[in-house]
């Protein structure tokens, strides 16, 4: 048989509405929705956008029906039945009441699913096309925020340059293991003798300078050790003075903001991994408002991985992890990869007993944990790649 048409119950999972149509490619696919869903434009038009950047020509259309009321669903399966050619029905995603609609009315049409855990799909009736059928669709970072409404802008890194800069970036986390309690300090103090201005590679200033929280005094030995890695230039270190030059305004960057640093060896571990179809440091998403008449909402994920048609999704913490930055990823998560995704949590700070609590509310939101002692290279490798 060759689908023209393929039937979709809506599921709030992004994922559940989109891959049986990259994998099969009907000509059409119309998507049984909630009454508010099919009346959002924006459903539609995000799904438009989706299959129109995956290079998947299909039409999408949408029909209303209350995916809670099996007799409504049936209705609305048997009219699509009855206006279309060669159709299939997906049961992966919707609910109960329409599962039930649709083994009511399949009949001789064809009937099959998607499994997450086994990443293939699986005949249910009729569908010998889809008979433990390994799933072969591969994502990136911005399809896995389009296909939720989401779009994917440039963040605070220039991710086409990053992997060319990994020497740099092993070098500066040396630095960092090295000097991690005097860290955060030490980068108040630069960003006090150094300008963001792009058209300013130079540092200068006195040994002793007012910061945030008080004074701060340059670290002579952490200063050599950046000198010495090349990560800094024409260090000059005098009684009263320090002085010196940044290589470029990459690491410049990297110097000015406490948190780069550990976000920088997340990154380079997903690489290392070998496992990610795509890694993006610094991941800006912008999504529609629950309420229509705000503006957009817009949320930075610290570091997106994406390993076949699932999303990773990394927060970075250089101290520690709090109550609100575990909902703030599980609500990330859950927007825009849902179940089948992972959120994970990585912190420089040391594993100890006291964080019992937290560890706790981590589990409860099935976010993964990483601590100091699985920073390096290696272990940080071997966790992120064995999700």
């Amino acid at each position: 048989m060759r689908m023209k048409t393929l039937i979709e119950l809506y599921d709030e999972r992004p994922i559940e509405n989109v891959l049986a149509t990259e994998m099969f490619r009907p000509q059409e696919t119309v998507i049984v929705c909630p009454p508010e869903v099919a009346k959002d434009r924006a459903f539609k038009a995000s799904l438009k956008k989706y299959f129109e950047v995956r290079g998947c020509p299909v039409k999408v259309s949408v029909e209303s029906a209350s995916l809670l009321d099996a007799v409504k669903v049936e209705e609305k399966l048997r009219h699509i039945l009855a206006t279309h050619e060669d159709c299939a029905i997906d049961i992966s995603g919707g609910g109960d009441a329409a599962l039930f609609a649709a083994g009511a009315i399949s009949g001789e049409t064809p009937v099959f699913t998607y499994s997450r855990k086994k990443n293939a799909f699986f005949e249910i009736k009729n569908a010998p096309f889809a008979r433990s059928l390994p799933c072969t669709v591969r994502l990136d970072a911005r399809a896995c925020f389009l296909m939720a409404g989401g779009t994917l802008l440039p963040g605070r890194e220039d991710n086409e340059k990053l992997p060319g800069m990994l020497p740099q970036i092993d070098s500066l986390f040396s630095v960092y293991s090295a000097n991690r309690r005097a860290w955060n300090r030490q980068i108040s103090y630069i960003q006090r003798i150094s300008s963001a201005a792009d058209a300013s590679l130079l540092a200068q200033g006195k040994r002793t300078v007012k910061a945030d929280h008080g004074m701060v005094t340059a670290d002579e030995k952490l200063l050599r050790a950046l000198s010495e890695q090349g990560l800094i230039l024409d260090l000059t270190l005098e009684s009263d003075e320090v002085s010196f030059r940044f290589p470029d305004e990459t690491v410049r960057f990297w110097l000015r903001d406490m948190g780069s640093v550990l976000e920088l060896q997340v990154y380079r571990a997903c690489l290392a991994a070998e496992c990610f179809d795509d890694v993006v440091l610094s991941a800006v998403v912008s999504w529609k408002a629950a309420d229509a008449k705000r503006a957009a909402v817009t949320n930075e994920i610290d570091v997106m991985a994406v390993k076949g048609v699932q999303p990773v999704f990394i927060s970075c913490k250089t101290g520690e992890i709090k109550t609100e930055a575990l909902n703030e990823l599980a609500i990330l998560r859950d927007r825009f990869g849902g179940k089948g995704s992972r959120a994970v949590i990585v912190s420089s700070a040391a594993s100890n007993a006291g964080r019992a609590l937290m560890r706790r509310r981590a589990s409860e939101l099935e976010i993964e944990v990483i601590e100091w002692n699985d920073i390096p290279l290696e272990r940080l490798t071997a966790r992120l790649k064995k999700g």
